[in-house]
């Protein structure tokens, strides 16, 4: 049974989707006890995955029995397992809220909720170039329903955008799969990585096109600078439930990056070595820098939290450019912390809307929410997480980025733009959280209370962060474990290459 435990992150969610999309006229209370035992059962894989990679060893699942190079494989590793339950334990805090009445506001939804986690699961998964291409879409063409469930003229719109840069982006990635394909003869990423450092000169030059155009393909799924436009827009308009599980999308983007430009174009890739690390170490602080400028700016509690998104996206392509050991580690600490909180942050900003009247989620002054201390604690406690204040996790994991950059090139532009976007944060969200709670018109209050299941929903997303800080130091020495598991790409490509296949052709 644990053999074949790899594939059921990716199986569970499907049939559970397409179970539910056969269903959909059922009764609702059913419906939704069955989204929340499918997606516990995710988190349980998704630990025992995670137990199972703690021993180093790096697997893989041939389907079909078809080895590699040949066939289509599934590859666990330590940063692939924690992917996964980081993903499970998002969407669970995600379809809790969301059966609290979300999912009533369109059809489909749960069906749709499951696809997707199954498109993210199997990127995350995926041993293959092409493969990764495939769940890429199969999450993608789940999220584009997804974001404009339940309808509305601001949905609709931000949704052209969106689908209209993603199409674009999937037609940049099938053509630099294709690229890559034609030079190497593989789409096995062991074995071309293995393959690339061979390359004749021409042949390299023509490589190079296809890792760039990988570049910019996970660049617009991370919302690099400049293809960070469409990320604001559609997360603010999205539904709660909906933007805080597209948080983990923007985290796809960053683990392709981590993986190819590791495994496929790392220090051993010859002329193509580290390609990609200096565009996303400038890049990453241009997106910092944006991030803030747009937190500062933001006039709507969904907005200023889709920016937050984009400061902890320039934040880990800024670990990702400085390209060292240390610095990975690092950033898949913060990664870990920034995706559950940010959820989170999505959730609450929703239940304030909802008790605030017609004034939403603007930054306005207007009648008070009914929740004050509840609201309010879970708003201080994710302000100060995502801020990086201490002592909580977001504190330990910009402590640890900036540690890692020991090179004076790199610590001079990361401490001052990194402590630089902090501060403004912190004016941004004082000012957010004292209009919202301190300044409200007490005479108006609404009757419209969270309920138990966003309030459960908020506590496992939000108070994961106080969780983290905790567990620092058991987390620290598994994202340490993982950084140079991740960096001994030898380590991988033998696990996944028979000896006798080794530089042979496909």
């Amino acid at each position: 049974m644990m053999q074949h435990l790899i594939i059921l992150p990716i199986v569970l969610p499907m049939f559970t989707g397409l179970f539910m999309l056969l269903n959909r006229n059922g009764a609702t209370h059913p419906r939704r006890l069955f989204a929340m035992v499918s997606t516990s059962l995710l988190v349980v894989v998704g630990i025992l995955l995670l137990i199972q990679s703690n021993d180093d060893v790096v697997r893989y699942y041939a389907l079909g029995d078809w080895q590699p190079p040949f066939g289509i494989i599934l590859v666990l590793d330590r940063l692939s397992a924690m992917m996964v339950l980081l993903t499970a334990v998002l969407a669970l805090g995600s379809v809790i809220y969301a059966c609290a009445g979300d999912d009533e506001q369109g059809s489909n939804f749960h069906g749709l909720f499951q696809l997707q986690l199954m498109g993210v699961n199997g990127a995350f998964l995926t041993g293959d170039l092409f493969n990764l291409f495939v769940f890429f879409e199969v999450l993608l063409i789940a999220s584009y329903a997804l974001l404009i469930h339940g309808g509305g003229k601001t949905r609709i719109h931000s949704s052209f955008h969106y689908v209209a840069l993603n199409l674009a982006g999937s037609a940049l990635f099938l053509i630099a799969v294709g690229t890559l394909y034609g030079v190497t003869g593989t789409l096995n990423m062991a074995d071309m990585a293995q393959r690339i450092p061979m390359l004749e000169a021409s042949q390299a030059s023509i490589a190079q096109v296809g890792a760039m155009l990988l570049l910019v393909v996970f660049g617009l799924k991370a919302a690099m600078l400049p293809l960070y436009f469409w990320l604001p827009r559609a997360y603010a308009a999205a539904p709660a439930p909906v933007a805080a599980l597209f948080v983990i999308m923007s985290k796809v983007g960053i683990y392709g990056i981590l993986r190819i430009y590791t495994l496929i174009f790392g220090t051993q890739a010859g002329v193509l070595a580290d390609i990609a690390q200096p565009w996303a170490w400038w890049l990453g602080l241009a997106t910092l820098v944006l991030g803030s400028v747009g937190v500062l700016a933001a006039r709507d509690l969904r907005t200023q939290v889709s920016y937050l998104i984009l400061i902890s996206i320039g934040t880990l392509l800024a670990g990702i450019g400085i390209n060292t050991q240390q610095a990975t580690s690092a950033l898949l600490y913060y990664l870990i912390h920034t995706t559950l909180v940010t959820g989170g942050l999505f959730l609450l900003a929703d239940v304030i809307a909802r008790q605030r009247g017609k004034a939403g989620a603007r930054i306005v002054r207007s009648r008070a929410v009914t929740q004050v201390a509840p609201l309010g604690v879970l708003f201080f406690v994710g302000a100060m997480a995502v801020i990086g204040m201490p002592p909580l996790s977001g504190a330990i994991g910009k402590t640890l980025l900036m540690q890692s950059a020991n090179a004076p090139e790199y610590k001079v532009w990361l401490w001052a733009i990194l402590l630089g976007s902090s501060l403004v944060s912190v004016v941004a969200l004082s000012r957010a959280g004292s209009t919202v709670f301190w300044r409200a018109n007490r005479k108006e209050e609404t009757s419209e209370t969270m309920g138990a299941l966003r309030g459960v929903a908020m506590v496992l997303l939000i108070g994961a962060s106080p969780l983290i800080s905790l567990l620092a130091g058991p987390v620290a020495e598994f994202t340490e474990a993982t950084a140079a598991q991740l960096s001994d790409t030898q380590r991988y490509i033998q696990a996944i290459l028979p000896a006798d296949t080794a530089g042979g052709d496909a």
